[in-house]
């Protein structure tokens, strides 16, 4: 019924040799805690030849079956250097082998002239997440946090900045694992103002535990930001020029000494952002049919700056308090230009041209202040974390309209010029709590809880006005009003997680209780909602000889009505096209499973999963048009959504100078509206494709090409089309590898063009929307007391 894939294990290549045994641990170097699905491989001393690998378990451990020989190990891990030991004499007398615990730092390391690149995969996959490297992208040299999502596997990106995963739009999107200013009022759409510079890496959970908030019914996408703590001062500082204009700066800098960490984060940019959007209408009414053309280009000049600092003060190696400050204000400057014409029947029969412009200033700073305090204890795995943070964010949007209309030849039509003002003022704050301890018992047992608090209100003052003939503003009843958001969910959960021979499990479930309060303070429109959930989460996981794992999980999840869900105001750019939120809008459910098995050999990995999520409640937004040709869109409830999909994840790297990543996803989805409307119901197949090529041209320069492909695909109200994309990329060491320069261009052929058709019983249109031209981007990275690049040799060939 129900299944996703998902696991994680070391491939071995099998042996004609009877199998010996070699153990040991892999722990972090500096607290000594255990690094749980680290990797261990062993190579030939005489030939450098890759043998036999395997990953840590939960407690750091390892066992690595093997034919009796000499060998070297290299120990990795994600966020640490890669860690060689030799010396490793395994014989049938002294197996097993304990070979002890191996420490791994974020320093790189030199042993007996075998030189380790200090480098990261752009993928890496874990037992319950995969893990995107931001580093290694080329491509998203000089992008945003957007950029770099759209070519995350598994990740879609629309033209307004919406996230889905696996081909659905709820997503919970979280910084460094928590609600964040930096994701802003709007939701993902603030992602557009946050430089993919000061991203470590994007972490996708598509099944998360009930350790993880209920939100996001396509599962949790988590941007871990960077952050060093090595002792002294050290950093990596960006510049970046590009066209359409695009100029930054970016800077990422910590100093260490003794028991305190300083470390701070600063990014400027300025771009200018060019977006054409092309809508054909057709209006079916007293047996004639009105046609529309829309015709908008837009230019978006934004400067934004933003500052993440903070202090680590480390009362000693088991107790960590953080305090960090982060600041963003974003301040742009739109203007748009929409002609509508108006034909009658045919596109021979014009009727009428109007010319629509929207003149906006739109400011937003964001302030977050954070204070987390860590303790581990003296069994290794036993942890307690405290955090509390308050956000304070707000919006302020002051946009003029003009419009003129025209006859069908051009001249004045003789209705006089419109003139009208919308400005609305949006406020939020939220302040949270959680508390998480880990206990672990027995020798692979471990006990989770925590609770978790939140509060957050939300204001919008949206007033419209319109010129009067005598010079005079007067004020739109219809488009004006106060909308007052009020929210709070608690919550407590608990996990049990034990190893029974090859057998793996994690049992847990989260109670959240959710208030929810909206009101229109003009109108006096009050809607309250109070709800209490349980959302359990299973995941078990059964380890194959030669390493494979499979892994059976299941979560319940909950999509609850947002901000911009439930707020009636629509926008006003365009005064027949009106998008809205709905507040009679209720949450919506999700059941999600996968099955999983993961695959690494010497050369690469694959990750191949089948997922099933059933839904009900299903939010979608639906279009309808009115009998003047003006269309409302708002999002509503449907009945259920049913989504079969497979998805498989690869790297694979044939030679020394030749790396590739791929994903490719299948799904089906069914969708039955009927209980709201007869023709809401659609049974779409679709499949996306992504492919990246990286190789090695010289020592010290790469070359990269990076393509998407998503198919054509079927909704509740029409379809969807197809989009492809190339990005191409090329980058230098330089300044005695201290520095490196990329030259990317993002979309060589300007082909990402979201194209769509929706009909309804009295309408037709066909919209093409394209909100980024072709960027290239030119970016010098400098790094301050980091280790330098090493020549790309050695052991790099051989695994």
């Amino acid at each position: 019924m129900v299944f996703i894939l998902f696991c994680s294990s070391f491939t071995v290549f099998a042996q004609n040799e009877a199998k010996l045994k070699v153990i040991g641990k892999i722990t972090d170097a500096q607290s000594n805690s255990a690094l749980s699905y680290a990797s261990i491989r062993l190579f030939k001393v005489s030939d450098s030849t890759f043998v036999s690998g395997a990953i840590t378990d939960e407690a750091g451990a390892f066992t690595v079956d093997i034919a009796a020989g000499s060998y070297y190990s290299l120990a990795e891990f994600i966020g640490y250097k890669p860690q060689i030991t030799q010396g490793i004499k395994l014989t049938s007398v002294n197996s097993p082998l304990n070979i002890g615990t191996i420490k791994v730092t974020a320093s790189a390391r030199t042993l007996d002239e075998v030189t380790v690149q200090a480098e990261k995969s752009s993928m890496e996959l874990s037992l319950d997440k995969k893990i995107f490297n931001v580093g290694k992208d080329l491509a998203n040299a000089g992008g945003t946090a957007v950029d770099i999502l759209t070519n995350v596997p598994s990740v879609a990106v629309d033209v307004e900045g919406n996230v889905s995963l696996r081909g659905s739009g709820n997503v919970r999107i979280l910084i460094d694992g928590k609600p964040s200013g930096l994701v802003s009022i709007k939701g993902a759409s603030g992602l557009a103002q946050l430089q993919g510079s000061m991203i470590e890496r994007v972490e996708i959970i598509t099944n998360p535990s009930a350790r993880y908030e209920a939100e996001g019914m396509g599962g949790v996408i988590n941007i871990v930001l960077k952050k060093e703590r090595k002792e002294g001062i050290n950093g990596s500082f960006d510049i970046i020029t590009g066209h359409p204009t695009n100029y930054g700066a970016a800077a990422n800098v910590n100093y260490r000494r003794k028991n305190l960490n300083f470390f701070i984060n600063y990014t400027m940019s300025y771009r200018n952002t060019p977006g054409k959007n092309f809508l054909y209408q057709e209006l079916y009414r007293n047996d004639s049919t009105f046609i529309m053309e829309r015709d908008m280009r837009s230019n978006l000049k934004g400067m934004n700056n933003s500052a993440r600092g903070g202090i680590d003060y480390y009362f000693n190696p088991k107790n960590i308090l953080t305090g960090s400050y982060t600041w963003r204000r974003s301040k742009g400057k739109r203007f748009s230009n929409l002609n509508y014409r108006d034909y009658l029947s045919n596109l021979g029969n014009l009727t009428g041209i109007t010319n629509r412009t929207q003149d906006e200033t739109e400011t937003e700073p964001n302030a977050e202040y954070s204070l987390t305090y860590k303790k581990t204890f003296d069994r290794k795995g036993r942890e307690l974390t405290a955090d509390v943070r308050y956000l304070d964010n707000w919006e302020n949007s002051d946009q003029y309209y003009n419009e003129n209309i025209f006859k069908a030849d051009g001249s004045p039509s003789g209705i006089p010029p419109l003139l009208q003002r919308a400005v609305n003022y949006e406020t939020e704050k939220q302040l949270l709590f959680q508390l998480d301890y880990v206990h672990p018992f027995g020798k692979d047992g471990k006990f989770e809880a925590g609770a978790r608090s939140s509060t957050r209100d939300m204001t919008n003052d949206y007033i419209v006005t319109q010129q009067a003939s005598d010079g005079g503003w007067i004020t739109l009843p219809a488009l004006t009003n106060d909308f007052l958001y009020e929210e709070n969910i608690n919550a407590a959960y608990g996990i049990v997680g034990n190893k029974t021979g090859k057998f793996s499990y994690q049992a847990g479930v989260r109670a959240e209780w959710t208030g929810v309060t909206t009101e229109l303070k003009q109108t006096r429109d009050v809607n309250e909602r109070k709800y209490a959930n349980l959302f359990p989460s299973m995941h078990i996981t059964y380890d194959f000889a030669k390493q494979n794992a499979f892994q059976l999980s299941f979560s319940r999840r909950v999509r609850r009505p947002q901000y911009n869900d439930l707020s009636p105001f629509a926008t006003y750019s365009d005064n027949r096209n009106y998008w809205s939120g709905n507040p009679d809008l209720n949450p919506e459910f999700t059941n999600a499973f996968e099955l999983g098995h993961i695959k690494y050999m010497s050369k690469g990995s694959l990750t191949s999963s089948v997922y099933y999520r059933h839904t009900n409640g299903k939010i979608t937004s639906i279009r309808r048009v009115q009998d003047d040709g003006s269309s409302y869109t708002r999002p509503e409830n449907l009945g259920t959504e049913d989504a079969y999909g497979v998805e498989f994840t690869s790297s694979f790297t044939p030679f020394p100078w030749w790396k590739m990543d791929g994903s490719f996803n299948f799904f089906r989805a069914i969708t039955d509206g009927t209980s709201l409307d007869e023709d809401f119901q659609s049974d779409t197949y679709s499949w996306f494709v992504r492919a990246m090529s990286r190789f090695t041209l010289w020592k010290s320069t790469d070359v990269q090409l990076r393509g998407n492909y998503e198919a054509p695909q079927q909704t509740p109200q029409g379809r969807r089309k197809a989009l492809a994309t190339l990005d191409l990329a090329a980058t230098r060491d330089i300044l005695k590898n201290n520095g490196t320069l990329t030259l990317s261009v993002i979309d060589v052929f300007n082909s990402r063009k979201f194209r769509s058709i929706t009909e309804g019983p009295n309408f037709y249109a066909r919209n093409s929307s394209q909100g980024r031209l072709r960027q290239i981007n030119l970016t010098l990275n400098y790094r301050l007391h980091q280790a330098k690049k090493k020549p790309k040799e050695s052991l790099e060939g051989e695994f």
